[in-house]
């Protein structure tokens, strides 16, 4: 219930319509791994993995083991990969609760104890070029996959993350790199091999030694390609007053902004704290579909929009819009729109809604 009348809300139809779009585009995989971590790139709540399984993926991928373990307490039909590390002290709760894990090192495949781990399933991480997780050195691999072909465990996959996917050369480098460090494991044998992220996945065809990719932020919207994909999330709040300024007056913390008129202050009930942060400040709400600017310092649960004599207490200001919207706050904020969508917080309310709507 928002009972301060600030809430976000999640279209749960257009999530299942963007996966079932996107599937159709990119056709030739076995596996679409659909990445819900960050709880759902800020949409929250397992009604909307349940549609991004219902559109088509069949294979989920996580950041941590919170994150598997909340989706397991409804959902225990469809496997879930952890893309960090788990430490060993957790695993026996990975196979209890068919969770795959990553393996990023010699170091790490090392530390684990081989004989309580039978069934485990395990997906070796490749760094092809990141330089953030995975392994970069052949010999290592080729060590780790002749002691995993004589353990117990289960090696179900190779992957790897293109970090630059609107640069064709890197990406080509990246698969090329990824061809060699596992050129002595005959990659038939692997049951999943998955390479790329959204971009990569929309912008390239499918390499021919892999069956699985993984589809993240196109699932909310955001994509290079040109497919007609719907908004899945908006943040609404409200009027809650009005402030009539004289010439000279100022607005909020250290008087940040000053009239140079006389003008119309509106006082909206969300802040930095729910995730708008001070940095907002310039940029458009909207208001009766009509744009106003955010004026002054953010504060911790409120923010000021400069308004005219239309707006009346009550009215609905709509802080995130839609998907060019998400696009002109990052570009704003010199940020991403998967940032702008993760940083509105857990006390924001998500409201459900199994309505298609055609709101771009």
């Amino acid at each position: 219930m928002p009972y301060r009348n600030t809430y976000v809300e999640v279209y749960l139809d257009n999530i299942k319509n963007n996966v079932e779009q996107i599937i159709k585009y990119c056709q030739g995989y076995k596996y679409y791994f659909g990445v819900v971590k960050a709880d759902c790139y800020g949409h929250y709540s397992n009604e909307v993995v349940k549609k991004i399984i219902d559109g088509g993926c069949n294979y989920l991928a996580v950041s941590s083991l919170e994150e598997a373990l909340k989706i397991r307490k409804e959902i225990n039909d469809i496997p879930i990969l952890c893309l960090e590390v788990i430490d060993n002290q957790y695993l026996s709760i990975c196979k209890e609760n068919n969770i795959t894990i990553t393996i990023p090192s010699l170091e790490y495949f090392d530390s684990l104890d081989l004989n309580n781990l039978a069934s485990l399933k395990v997906h070796i991480k490749i760094d092809t070029g990141m330089n953030r997780l995975g392994i970069n050195d052949s010999k290592e691999l080729d060590i780790i996959y002749q002691k995993l072909s004589k353990s117990k465990i289960k090696l179900e996959g190779l992957y790897t993350h293109i970090y630059h996917a609107s640069d064709k050369t890197k990406t080509e480098n990246q698969l090329t790199k990824f061809l060699t460090l596992t050129k002595n494991i005959p990659l038939q044998t692997i049951p999943i091999i998955h390479l790329t992220a959204s971009d990569a996945t929309m912008l390239y065809p499918k390499p021919s030694f892999a069956n699985g990719c993984r589809l993240g932020i196109a699932m909310y919207g955001f994509t290079k390609s040109n497919l007609n994909l719907l908004p899945t999330f908006k943040l609404v709040s409200e009027i809650i007053q009005l402030k009539y300024l004289k010439k000279g007056d100022t607005v909020g913390y250290n008087g940040a902004y000053c009239a140079k008129k006389a003008e119309i202050i509106a006082v909206v009930p969300i802040g930095y704290a729910d995730g708008i942060i001070r940095a907002n400040k310039g940029r458009f709400v909207y208001i009766n579909n009509n744009k106003y600017k955010i004026v002054g310092n953010i504060c911790m649960d409120m923010l000021f929009v400069k308004v005219d004599k239309n707006v009346k207490i009550k009215d609905k200001v709509v802080v995130i819009k839609d998907i060019e919207h998400v696009k002109e706050i990052a570009k704003h904020l010199n940020t991403i729109e998967y940032e702008v969508l993760c940083s509105i917080g857990k006390r924001v309310p998500r409201i459900y809604s199994l309505t298609k709507t055609i709101d771009k």
